[in-house]
């Protein structure tokens, strides 16, 4: 017995070896522990497969092998409620994925599916362990599927704690939401040697894949903080706000704020003049529960900005148009920004609220050829696809196809709402007079003409007034009214229920 306690604490002394943890320390990053410990709730942990180890015979890994083969898989609790997580382990062979490495996370992500509660992955890895071939490239392929199979069902979060190369990265982009600290994340397919060997472009690991760089160039990473400890954070806030699978309903949580507070500040926010620009965070934390929003994607396609907020403690989506950057026009990049998020709270039953001001998409040749059609068709269908309930807002303008996008009720909007000063038409006024009537203004001899035209033109049709004849608006509300309103319109809705046809998939236009 005596004998093998002995060989057991030999084995548990290996798990935290002192020195490995002082090379981690002086890169600058905590251990694979200390970010689970940092992450979830205390003594909830429990690991899997501590002991497993390399299965290769390679004679240059025997003598690096460590128990658990680079990463710690388990579960536990955030704020008592159920999680899976993996933790890379950099300082056992750069927590490079061998074929036990990967079998680990795979394991980890099928437990998640199974029980039905979030994974998250905390990624410190080189990649694919060269030395032992197709068995770690097999094991990546296991990990790839199982994070589309759990696509939709649970809530898949990474963090990049280190780098992130190769095979590494491909889960992270299947993932719901990539977390990233600058200075510390670098993401990369290939690095900056085999860059510079193929086409003789000198980048350093920053430049190529930093936090940066994927936060504002190629839309990868969701969330940039300053280190470690604001990440994991971050995490945990996030998670506050998502159910625990595609069966659930996100968590309600009752503040301070009155759901009868009104909010006359938005006439203050929002300059009458349409041509004025504003910020539309501001609307955001006047409307939304105090201090609630939690912005997604800040610093890519700032045209629009998206995230989770509080409603009377509901949990919401909320996409709006920024008017202080491209007019907040719709262009390639905020499209599937926007399309992306609006699938995943369908996904997850969060219910999804525009805060609408749009001149439409943006036009020019660039945008054309790089497809926009394509691009931004993925609105359209992110839209007409989701059957959680939908509420659109129109402060100011909704013209043309971003009308039909972010409004119109035959894209499925359950409620639509609208302030005095909303202009809905097919586009602003100085554009339709000079098609509608070039001919004319050319032939009475010009600008006069022109703004009189104009001035017909917005007082005839640039009023919400017109769509609520109709019943494309439900009703016309002033500003101070907006959060009182919304509420309202939530709580009605929550019970919502709607089928769509039988079928495998639909074709998204990627």
């Amino acid at each position: 017995m005596k004998n093998a306690v002995k060989v057991f604490k030999k084995y548990r002394s290996q798990l935290r070896d002192s020195s490995r943890i002082k090379a981690q320390h002086k890169r600058g990053r905590l251990t694979a522990r200390e970010r689970i410990d940092l992450l979830l709730d205390k003594g909830s942990f429990t690991e899997v497969e501590a002991l497993a180890e390399l299965s290769s015979d390679d004679p240059q890994l025997q003598e690096k092998k460590q128990p658990g083969d680079g990463v710690i898989t388990g579960y536990g609790t955030i704020g008592q409620r159920p999680v899976f997580v993996y933790s890379q382990d950099f300082t056992v062979m750069g927590g490079s994925m061998g074929d036990r490495h990967t079998r680990k996370v795979a394991k980890i992500i099928g437990m998640a599916l199974k029980t039905g509660a979030p994974v998250i992955g905390l990624l410190d890895s080189g990649g694919a362990r060269i030395q032992e071939g197709i068995k770690g490239l097999d094991g990546g392929g296991e990990i790839f599927y199982l994070n589309t199979q759990a696509s939709g069902v649970i809530p898949q979060i990474s963090a990049i704690l280190g780098p992130c190369a190769g095979i590494a990265v491909y889960s992270p982009a299947l993932t719901d939401f990539v977390f990233t600290v600058d200075k510390i994340s670098n993401l990369f397919i290939t690095g900056p040697d085999v860059i510079k060997a193929v086409t003789g472009e000198n980048v350093s690991f920053e430049q190529l894949g930093g936090a940066r760089i994927h936060a504002q160039k190629s839309g990868v990473a969701h969330f940039v903080s300053q280190n470690e400890k604001e990440c994991i954070a971050k995490i945990k806030r996030l998670l506050s706000y998502l159910p625990q699978n595609n069966l659930d309903n996100p968590p309600a949580v009752h503040g301070a704020d009155s759901e009868n507070r009104m909010t006359p500040d938005l006439d203050k926010i929002v300059p009458l003049d349409p041509k004025k620009t504003y910020d539309v965070r501001g609307v955001v934390e006047e409307i939304f529960d105090k201090s609630s929003f939690l912005e997604i994607h800040e610093h890519f396609a700032e045209n629009v900005v998206i995230g989770l907020a509080r409603l009377n403690g509901m949990a919401t989506g909320v996409v709006a148009n920024q008017p202080c950057v491209l007019a907040g026009c719709l262009d390639i990049h905020s499209s599937g920004k926007i399309a992306r998020f609006v699938r995943f709270c369908d996904a997850f039953n969060i219910p999804v609220i525009n805060l609408v001001d749009v001149t439409g998409y943006l036009p020019g040749t660039d945008q054309e050829h790089r497809g926009i059609i394509s691009q931004g068709a993925k609105i359209l269908f992110a839209y007409s696809e989701a059957t959680v309930p939908k509420i659109s807002l129109v402060m100011r303008k909704a013209y043309g196809g971003a009308y039909i996008a972010l409004v119109s009720k035959d894209m499925g909007y359950d409620t639509v709402f609208a302030w005095p000063m909303a202009e809905i038409a097919v586009m602003g006024a100085e554009q339709a007079v000079n098609i509608i009537f070039r001919k004319e203004v050319a032939e009475k001899g010009g600008e006069k003409v022109r703004k009189q035209k104009i001035d017909d033109f917005t007082e005839r049709f640039l009023n919400p007034y017109i769509a609520a004849k109709e019943g494309r608006i439900d009703a016309v509300i002033e500003p101070k009214e907006t959060r009182r309103t919304l509420i309202k319109a939530l709580e009605m809705l929550l019970t919502k229920r709607e089928r769509r046809p039988a079928k495998k998939h639909g074709n998204i236009p990627l």
